[in-house]
């Protein structure tokens, strides 16, 4: 793709302004390569904004599954943090098996202080947030 033909169409959902730019590889007029910006493209914009409203529909989904009692909220906030079962066992320490497990209401509300812990920094909140899904 040559210099002038990097798209350029702003984002106009979520971080807007602040959405980071990306970085592309282009040819000059020379035939030289370099490096510049370009701020989005507008099928990928839309891409990514669908993108988002999943992720917003499977969060709300899962809250109610947290408030039904049908899920822990560990498995709420896997969803939120964008992590899956094998990336969120990786950073706990544990088998698959064992967070799947954390994932049911009877166990997590017997789990030791310890682990609500281990599990509150993976997500970066407190404690008690993690135990109140809030």
């Amino acid at each position: 793709m040559k210099i002038d033909q990097v798209p350029q169409d702003k984002k106009n959902f979520r971080d807007g302004e602040k959405a980071p730019k990306k970085v592309m590889y282009v040819t000059t007029d020379e035939g030289q390569y370099t490096q510049t910006n370009s701020v989005g493209w507008e099928p990928e914009n839309i891409v990514l904004e669908q993108a988002w409203e999943d992720i917003e529909l499977q969060l709300k989904e899962e809250r109610e599954k947290v408030k039904s009692g049908i899920v822990s909220p560990i498995s709420y906030y896997m969803i939120k943090n964008r992590m899956d079962l094998p990336i969120l066992a990786s950073y706990a320490g544990k088998w698959q098996w064992q967070v799947k497990r954390h994932m049911k209401p009877a166990v997590f509300n017997k789990l030791p202080q310890k682990m609500l812990e281990k599990y509150a920094d993976i997500f970066n909140i407190p404690v008690e947030q993690l135990k109140n899904a809030d």
